[in-house]
């Protein structure tokens, strides 16, 4: 394995082309500059959370000549470390699912095709539905521990009551024990959470919904980002508490 120096260089040959970077522009970008040497009918596999620019990648794949797959995935570093990943695909499943699942299972646990028609866009806003309950879950567990604090309730006692019953999961214990130990190593980084929280909203706009704690956690994050907790963990977005 090596590190290639274009990404003109690191598609030289491939079949499979995969992308995972932050945001929808860096992945266009990066696919516009692999093109000299990308040949038609390449597979490219789209990883990132990239919102509703997806419909503008899959109109470049076309008129490039490359197969489009959009699959986002549901997870954060421990679990692509583990190779435990939820995969959403969607794309030409008859024609890519043989030659994609092996690389779907060395990455995730499940692979969920969405959309049996082929419908590229599906897998994508599906994503943004799952990163909506995300800032919700984040910023919940956040203002309950920081409210806590200020009443002079032991934050501890509040997990301990939580856990075992109805409200607690696993992300309840990850994000509390984080933000009661101070320990914020990036999982997922809350500028970072301030992006998907910010697709979050353009697709609502687009659709006229209101999404108001959308909102408020995409306000909560960038403040937490302010304060200079950009690169820590989403769950440093508890900070925000405590500025006016």
């Amino acid at each position: 394995m090596y590190a290639a120096a274009t990404p003109a260089e690191a598609v030289q040959g491939a079949d499979v082309v995969l992308t995972v970077l932050n945001d929808g522009a860096r992945v266009l970008q990066t696919i516009e500059a692999a093109a000299p040497r990308l040949a038609e009918g390449t597979i490219w596999l789209q990883l990132s959370t990239v919102g509703e620019v997806v419909d503008e990648l899959a109109e470049h794949a076309t008129k490039a000549g490359l197969v489009f797959v959009d699959a986002p995935v549901q997870g954060t570093r421990q679990p692509a470390e583990l190779g435990k990943l939820v995969v959403m695909a969607a794309g030409p499943t008859d024609d890519v699912r043989p030659t994609l699942q092996p690389l779907f299972d060395a990455i995730g646990s499940r692979t969920v095709w969405i959309g049996e028609d082929g419908t590229t866009g599906k897998a994508s806003r599906l994503k943004l539905v799952l990163n909506t309950w995300v800032i919700a879950l984040t910023h919940g567990v956040g203002e309950a521990l920081a409210l806590a604090e200020q009443l002079d309730v032991d934050p501890q006692q509040f997990v301990d009551i939580v856990t075992g019953g109805p409200m607690d999961n696993g992300y309840f214990q990850g994000k509390s024990a984080a933000i009661l130990s101070g320990d914020y190593t990036t999982s997922f980084s809350v500028d970072n959470a301030a992006k998907d929280a910010r697709l979050v909203l353009d697709a609502a706009r687009r659709t006229g919904i209101r999404m108001e704690t959308v909102e408020a956690g995409h306000q909560r994050f960038a403040r937490a980002s302010a304060q200079g907790h950009g690169a820590k963990d989403m769950a440093a977005g508890y900070s925000a508490s405590f500025s006016t």
